[in-house]
């Protein structure tokens, strides 16, 4: 047996190892002790144990004993929470905002509507954005695309490392669209802008009932395309919830009303001024995703925003869901997926309850958009996406301890850390005349 034989074996062997090691990675058994456990679920558990098996919650409470093999994590002293939920945002879609190629984003669609636009087929998977996001506790988020009248379709997605089909938990879980802004939706007003959606519903609901004729060309034309007025048939259903990004309070009550008129169960993003008709929103059950760093209105359909908006809110009754940069209903840049930590700190400070604003950036969206058997909350059977913190996980100086996505704990260090590494040991530049 030669050496070029033997080196090509032990190769081999060596990937072998790496590939039961990775694959078996979320299968081992970890119990976290010791630590003040937020299930979300349920009440804060002192001196608290999670055990994580399989890559599932195997148990949550106090008293629980350690399985016997069990890597143990001693969280005394710490908190931990299930993995915090970013409700918008382009993480994956958006590598540097300033340069097109690496936008995936948005769709120019037909006459500014492209409902039928799944935005989670541009997902990287190897954003060098996924893993500094995650690193701050954040542990999934959902994509959603921008621009137009009908922006398209948004996807609830888990920061696992793998493929992009590896990420997407759900798709879709809702359609994003805008009222307030008419330039984008190619009107002239605000009146024009909700004329224009409800000739859309009114296309979808014919042609819904009229498919066959629509296929023997035996239609008047429609105000989009056939692809679009398929992909709008489950809002128009009540299947799929439309999201408005919408801020003033008069554009709230145009969507309220568009609602009601086509059965569709709606989400309001941004939502400036809602505040100004919380009652309305909360009897029409609709949940909401604003935040509450910013009270600078960044246009004249925020002009009454204020940072105890998500605080006003909750109090009406409101579901709401926090979410960083919320004027107008858009996301942070990608690399502040972390400010929802922030965001939530601002909400309880401007009146929030603190158990309300964690709730909103983990059970809250796991709940919203359809996946709240799966994660959210640390309770048997679900997803383990756990976070352990040196403590309270909206206090600006609490750092993250230990990630663990579906089981898997995530240690690795990212581009931003080797890059800070990197520029503190260069040795100082000399100078010479």
């Amino acid at each position: 047996m030669n050496a070029t034989y033997l080196n090509a074996i032990t190769r081999g062997a060596a990937a072998a190892a790496l590939l039961f090691t990775a694959g078996s990675a979320g299968a081992q058994t970890i119990a976290i002790t010791g630590g003040k456990v937020f299930p979300v679920s349920g009440p804060a558990i002192e001196n608290g144990t999670v055990v994580i098996r399989d890559g599932k919650i195997a148990a949550v409470g106090s008293g629980i004993a350690v399985p016997a093999g069990a890597r143990v994590i001693d969280a005394t002293g710490k908190w931990v929470t299930p993995g915090l939920i970013n409700s918008a945002s382009q993480l994956g879609l958006s590598e540097i905002g300033s340069v097109q190629p690496t936008n995936d984003a948005s769709a120019r669609g037909r006459d500014q509507i492209a409902a039928a636009f799944t935005v989670w087929d541009g997902l990287n998977p190897q954003s060098q954005l996924l893993a500094p996001a995650r690193d701050e506790g954040i542990t999934s988020v959902v994509v959603f695309p921008q621009g137009g009248l009908i922006w398209g379709q948004a996807a609830f997605i888990t920061l696992v490392d793998g493929s992009a089909t590896a990420m997407v938990t759900r798709a879709p879980v809702a359609m994003a669209a805008q009222i307030g802004s008419p330039g984008q939706a190619n009107s002239a007003s605000r009146g024009e802008q909700l004329l224009r959606m409800r000739e859309l519903f009114e296309d979808v609901r014919f042609f819904r009932e009229n498919r066959r004729a629509f296929d023997r060309a035996e239609t008047r034309e429609f105000a989009a395309s056939r692809k679009d007025l398929e992909a709008l048939i489950p809002v128009l259903e009540g299947r799929l919830p439309l999201l408005v990004a919408v801020d003033k309070s008069s554009d709230i009550e145009s969507a309220l009303r568009l609602a009601r008129e086509y059965g569709l169960k709606l989400m309001l993003a941004g939502a400036a001024e809602a505040w100004m008709v919380a009652d309305q929103i909360a009897a029409a059950k609709v949940p909401v995703l604003t935040g509450a760093m910013n009270n600078i209105p960044g246009s004249f359909s925020s002009l009454g925003r204020r940072q105890d908006n998500a605080a006003l809110l909750r109090r009406a009754g409101v579901e709401v869901l926090l979410i960083g940069n919320a004027g107008g209903g858009g996301a942070d840049e990608p690399f502040n997926v972390r400010n929802i930590k922030q965001e939530a700190g601002n909400a309880v400070a401007y009146g929030m309850s603190w158990n309300d604003a964690l709730r909103a950036v983990t059970l809250a969206p796991a709940q919203i958009f359809g996946v709240g058997e799966r994660t959210g909350a640390l309770q048997a059977g679900r997803d383990a996406d756990v976070v352990v913190w040196s403590g309270d996980p909206f206090e600006f100086t609490t750092r993250v301890e230990h990630v663990f996505v579906r089981g898997v704990e995530h240690t690795g260090r990212n581009r931003q850390e080797l890059l800070t590494e990197r520029y503190k040991t260069l040795p100082p530049a000399r100078w010479e005349p």
